[in-house]
C-alpha cells in the first residue's frame, strides 16, 4: 500500500486546505506509514482506493482522520524549559503586579496537542503563584483536532510521556499512578478549558489574552499563512501581553507590530507601544 504521486498531491491539498500545514514531497513516507491503517480499518484494499473515496465524498470524519494522522502532535511537559522559566520569573510576576486591581488573567495555549503545555503552565501557577487562587484566571488550550483534545481533556499519560520533561516532584504532587499510566489531579485538570479551534479558519469570539503560547506551529505554515495568523494573534493579545513562539520561529519579516524581548535564554514578543 504505497501512495502514488497523484494521490499524495491530493492528500497534500486536503491537509493544506483544512489545516494550512504544508507537506513536502519528502514527507510522502508519512502517508505510507499513517494512511495504511486508516485504509485497512475503513475496509479499503489500498491507500489509492481510500484517496479515490475521499475525492468523491463531501468532507467528513474519514477526511478528518487522514488530516489528523499527518499533522504533527509532538509535545512534552515543560518543553524547551526556558519559556516556562521566563513565565515564572519575569512575565507572570509583572502581569500579577499590573493586574492587581482587576485581578484577572487570561492565558491561551494554541495548538496544545495532548495537553502537556497547558498543564505545565497550570502546575507552574499552582506551585509558584498561590495569589492567583482568588483571581479570575482563564487558562484556555485549543487544537483543531478533536482526537488530540479528547486525550488532553483526560489528562492521563503513559510512562514515556511522563518522563519527558516533567520534574519528579511535580509528578508526585500533581499526578496519581493508575496501573501503567499517570492521571493528573482534578485541581490541575479543572484549571484548563479546552476548545476546538482551527487557527487558519474563522475563530470564535475570544477575550483579549495576557499571554499566548503559539509554540512550534508557524514552522509548518507558508509565509502567507504565518502573516495571517500573526495578524489575528495581535488582535487577541493585550497591549502589554506576551507572545511565546518556538525556538525556530520569529515574527521578524512577518509582522512589524511585534518587538522581540529576551528573558535570560527565553525569547518572546510584545506589541510595539
Amino acid at each position: 500500500m504505497s501512495v502514488n504521486t497523484n494521490d499524495f498531491e491530493f492528500i497534500c491539498q486536503l491537509v493544506y486546505k483544512y489545516s494550512a500545514v504544508v507537506l513536502h514531497a519528502e514527507k510522502s513516507y508519512l502517508a505510507d506509514l499513517y494512511l495504511q491503517p486508516i485504509a485497512e480499518s475503513a475496509g479499503f484494499a489500498s491507500i489509492s482506493d481510500l484517496v479515490g473515496y475521499l475525492q468523491t465524498q463531501p468532507f467528513g470524519s474519514l477526511h478528518s482522520q487522514v488530516i489528523e494522522s499527518l499533522v504533527t502532535n509532538e509535545t512534552s511537559f515543560f518543553r524547551d524549559y526556558h519559556p516556562f522559566e521566563a513565565l515564572k520569573k519575569f512575565v507572570l510576576p509583572e502581569l500579577v503586579g499590573k493586574r492587581s486591581i482587576e485581578r484577572s488573567l487570561n492565558i491561551w495555549c494554541a495548538a496544545c496537542s495532548h495537553g502537556q503545555e497547558p498543564y505545565s503552565i497550570a502546575m507552574l501557577i499552582k506551585e509558584h503563584f498561590p495569589v492567583l487562587d482568588n483571581w479570575s484566571l482563564k487558562l484556555m488550550a485549543s487544537d483543531f483536532s478533536s482526537k488530540v483534545l479528547a486525550k488532553a481533556r483526560e489528562g492521563c499519560y503513559n510512562q514515556l510521556e511522563i518522563q519527558r520533561g516533567l520534574p519528579k516532584n511535580f509528578r508526585d504532587r500533581y499526578f496519581q499512578k493508575l496501573d501503567h499510566n499517570w492521571q493528573i489531579q482534578q485541581e490541575i485538570l479543572q484549571m484548563v478549558e479546552f476548545r476546538q479551534i482551527n487557527l487558519v479558519q474563522c475563530w470564535p469570539s475570544l477575550p483579549k489574552h495576557d499571554v499566548i503560547f503559539l509554540r512550534n506551529v508557524l514552522i509548518y505554515f507558508d509565509t502567507a499563512t504565518k502573516k495571517s495568523l500573526l495578524k489575528k494573534i495581535k488582535q487577541n493579545l493585550n497591549p502589554d501581553g506576551y507572545l511565546f513562539l518556538g525556538n525556530a520561529e520569529t515574527t521578524i519579516h512577518l509582522d512589524t507590530a511585534f518587538t522581540r524581548v529576551q528573558f535570560d535564554k527565553a525569547i518572546c514578543y510584545r506589541l510595539n507601544k
